[in-house]
């Protein structure tokens, strides 16, 4: 291309920043850091009566979050409505638009009248051409667009290919309201050119809407940027995504325990596709990503696929920042602030923790066992592990390791191999009870390290709580 992108992320502050917005933004990213263009952030707070901050807030929490960094200042587009209205009003004084005095009832009957005849509901042009000195007193008109009435209106897209719209079908939409402000679809056009836009990239549910802008930025004199309409995400059953799906608001995929990176490669995923590559870092997107990989038909959207790629993430990602991540669940969950020593043991424990845990709640439950107050409680399975013979194996094993020193995972394994050989009691049956009385669950990192990373005062505590109440 002759110049570097410019591309814009512009969502409506009513509601939390969903995830098929999060992948509009991150397309527009992608394609604007792969050209080394520009990637700007709209907010279009037109409609005041849902806009709020706290969405506002909730938009940019939502990008930072992901990674998403924008570029410049945050325009904020009702601040700007005055330049709209300035541009509607010169269309007006230039006989590209004219004032309409229709009330909402006149309307209605035109659309029903339109049904009835089998066409499509719209309004019919009536104040086009006629002699304003017929406008009715005390009615404050709308202005209205004059749109192409012959021929098609083209949109070369560079996903969608060539979508061709027959004039016909495309009525004269309302520019400025009865009261002066601007309409979404005048403010979206004014915007994108004083801003240099070069390429608005978003979801094909905007294509009639492109049709009609297209109309308005050659009524305006202006060159159209280029498009690409991406196709929506579906659910797993390939109907329109819903809550049920997995449309929440990014804040709650952060909740629930996903990484960005592994959010920004499954987003990717949604739609795009670099041959058969699943795991693409942030800087191979930016390498790679293009339009032309774009497909048309819908994405399909995979709490699965999401979660296996968030536990590749994990595994990956480095153990003192996932310790952190998960300290104030763990803090929540212990009733106290976690000390260093529980930080330490994190840690150290979170090889063996997230290599079995695809979310990061999932790694903050395996992990309470770190930081939990004594006596711990024991589920179902780990106090039948303790009981009978398990108690008997879990009373000579600290016997055996109670003087080791250093008290190490390797030293912890010996003295248990040593005991099965001489009771003749499998490795597993001695290892299982020890787990029990020190996760008081039957599921853990290996137990030999767990016990090492907790340190020999801290065992033989915990063995002490389940083999004589906690007495020394």
């Amino acid at each position: 291309m002759s110049k570097p992108p410019i591309t814009r992320f512009a969502p409506s502050p009513t509601g939390y920043l969903h995830i098929g917005g999060a992948r509009t933004a991150l397309f527009n990213w992608l394609f604007a850091r792969h050209f080394g263009g520009t990637f700007r952030l709209r907010i279009e707070d037109t409609d005041r009566q849902r806009s709020t901050q706290d969405a506002i807030g909730k938009i940019f929490e939502g990008l930072q979050w992901l990674g998403l960094d924008w570029d410049g200042e945050v325009v904020h587009q009702f601040s700007r409505a005055h330049l709209h209205a300035a541009e509607a009003r010169r269309l007006l004084a230039e006989g590209r638009a004219y004032h309409c005095y229709c009330s909402p009832e006149e309307l209605t009957q035109m659309r029903e009248q339109a049904r009835a005849e089998g066409k499509p509901p719209r309004y019919n042009g009536y104040w086009r051409d006629r002699d304003p000195a017929e406008a009715p007193a005390g009615v404050a008109p709308v202005i209205r667009m004059k749109a192409p009435r012959e021929g098609e209106t083209v949109i070369q897209d560079l996903v969608q290919g060539e979508v061709r719209f027959p004039n016909t079908e495309l009525d004269d939409m309302i520019l400025l309201r009865s009261d002066g402000t601007p309409t979404y679809m005048l403010s979206v056009v004014v915007d994108d050119h004083d801003m240099d836009i070069t390429h608005v990239i978003r979801g094909d549910d905007h294509l009639t809407n492109t049709a009609r802008q297209t109309q308005l930025y050659l009524a305006l004199g202006w060159d159209c940027p280029i498009f690409a309409h991406i196709p929506l995400i579906h659910g797993p059953d390939g109907a329109k995504l819903s809550k049920r799906h997995g449309a929440l608001g990014v804040d709650a995929y952060r909740d629930l325990g996903y990484l960005p990176e592994a959010m920004r490669n499954y987003l990717l995923r949604l739609g795009w596709g670099h041959g058969d590559e699943e795991i693409i870092s942030t800087q191979q997107a930016i390498e790679w990503f293009g339009l032309e990989n774009v497909g048309r038909s819908p994405a399909r959207f995979d709490y699965a696929k999401l979660d296996n790629l968030n536990g590749h993430y994990l595994r990956e990602a480095d153990n003192a920042r996932l310790a952190e991540l998960i300290a104030p669940k763990l803090a929540e969950a212990a009733g106290r602030p976690l000390t260093g020593p529980d930080h330490d043991r994190l840690v150290r424990s979170m090889a063996g923790l997230k290599a079995r845990a695809k979310t990061l709640v999932q790694l903050a439950d395996s992990a309470r066992f770190l930081v939990a107050s004594r006596p711990l409680a024991m589920d179902a399975k780990a106090a039948g592990l303790v009981a009978g013979i398990g108690r008997e194996r879990l009373a000579a094993l600290r016997a055996a390791i109670a003087g080791l020193a250093p008290f190490t995972a390797t030293a912890i394994e010996a003295a248990a191999r040593g005991l099965s050989e001489t009771t003749g009691a499998k490795l597993g049956d001695i290892a299982q009870p020890l787990r029990a009385a020190l996760t008081g669950t039957t599921v853990s990192p290996p137990i030999f390290e767990v016990a090492e990373v907790l340190g020999a005062e801290e065992s033989l505590g915990r063995l002490a709580d389940v083999l004589d109440g906690g007495r020394p």
